[in-house]
């Protein structure tokens, strides 16, 4: 979608991503990982739910989106919060990001927007310029799991997860949930761990 259609949206209340409540994946693989400070970026923070909650937990949080109308709003709630947060305006495919490097890099439903492989490649590629050396990526994506839908979050295969981010980034895991959230119809997702490379990934083999 372009700047102007976000800015749209962010003027209605049609936000069926913004539920009004910090995910509760990244609480749970904050808690597994046992990750209670340091830098952090959200990338496609939108009105700032998760920013804010990552702040109040004493992180050092970045936030980025490409709508100015979802900063205002983020800004303004992170005042009334009374935390503060570095906010940008940053359009991925064309902007790098800022600061870094990062100990987590978090994204709900953002990397998923993107229909071209290519586009979500880069997006991906992206996050690995801002990665901390032990760093790791968690991205909610909507899944081709679960019955038919004809509304929701768009819907991604394993494979074109993998296929967008293995060049770039190991897979720490992928494992299969829902999104927390009942706006979204408990619509399946990926939720998704990577983290930066030591070597290249290799080409595939066959035997034979």
């Amino acid at each position: 979608m372009s700047r102007p259609s976000w800015d749209d949206r962010y003027r209605t209340t049609d936000l069926p991503w913004d539920t009004g409540f910090p995910s509760a994946h990244l609480g749970k693989v904050l808690d597994r990982l046992d990750l209670t400070s340091g830098p952090v970026l959200e990338i496609g923070c939108g009105t700032g739910t998760n920013a804010i909650w990552l702040a109040q937990q004493g992180f050092d949080v970045t936030a980025v989106d490409l709508s100015p109308r979802a900063l205002a709003l983020a800004r303004d709630k992170a005042e009334a919060a009374g935390v503060q947060i570095a906010l940008h305006q940053v359009d991925i495919l064309r902007d790098a990001l800022p600061g870094g490097p990062y100990a987590l890099v978090f994204d709900r439903g953002c990397f998923h927007t993107f229909d071209d492989p290519g586009h979500r490649s880069y997006f991906a590629r992206q996050v690995s310029t801002v990665l901390g050396p032990d760093g790791l990526w968690l991205s909610l994506v909507g899944s081709t799991e679960g019955p038919p839908r004809d509304m929701g979050p768009p819907r991604r295969t394993a494979r074109d997860v993998l296929a967008a981010v293995e060049e770039w980034l190991q897979v720490v895991s992928l494992a299969a949930v829902t999104f927390d959230s009942e706006r979204h119809g408990h619509a399946r997702a990926w939720r998704a761990l990577f983290t930066r490379r030591d070597v290249p990934a290799q080409p595939s083999t066959r035997r034979g």
